[in-house]
């Protein structure tokens, strides 16, 4: 009877370390929507939006979806990239959050630009992947 409540107790335990991982690939991931947000935002139309009151029309408000997006996920990337910091060093979550997002970026640019990556940059991608799997293996929180 005790060994299963200490397998369930470390199964458990497992689960509840595994949410902090969750969270900083999701975070990695949000932040690649944030990016392109970014990428697509017009300021000088934003600025001409609200200067002019051109709140007339719906296809007026097209021009925000970029800055709106841009604050959700942007809120969303740091709520879950410090939910994450709870169970992950800071220095750890950041690298791997980094690596993930790289990948996650040239993986989106690749897949809907078209822009295929030469062999050094796929070389250098596997090799922060088998960083962040180090990293993953190797972190004790």
């Amino acid at each position: 009877f005790r060994s299963k409540r200490n397998r369930s107790s470390r199964i458990q335990f497992t689960l509840y370390k595994m949410k902090f991982w969750i969270y900083l690939v999701s975070a990695a991931i949000i932040e690649v929507f944030w990016m392109y947000c970014l990428k697509f935002m017009d300021i000088k139309a934003i600025k001409l939006f609200f200067s002019e009151s051109k709140f007339t029309s719906i296809a007026n408000y097209n021009v925000l979806l970029p800055l709106i997006g841009y604050i959700v996920f942007g809120i969303t990337n740091v709520t879950l990239f410090s939910l994450s910091m709870k169970g992950i060093s800071a220095a750890t979550a950041f690298a791997v959050w980094m690596g993930l997002t790289l990948i996650f970026s040239v993986s989106t640019e690749a897949f809907f630009y078209k822009t295929v990556p030469d062999f050094k940059q796929l070389l250098f991608m596997g090799f922060i992947v088998i960083g962040v799997i180090g990293l993953k293996m190797t972190t004790k929180s």
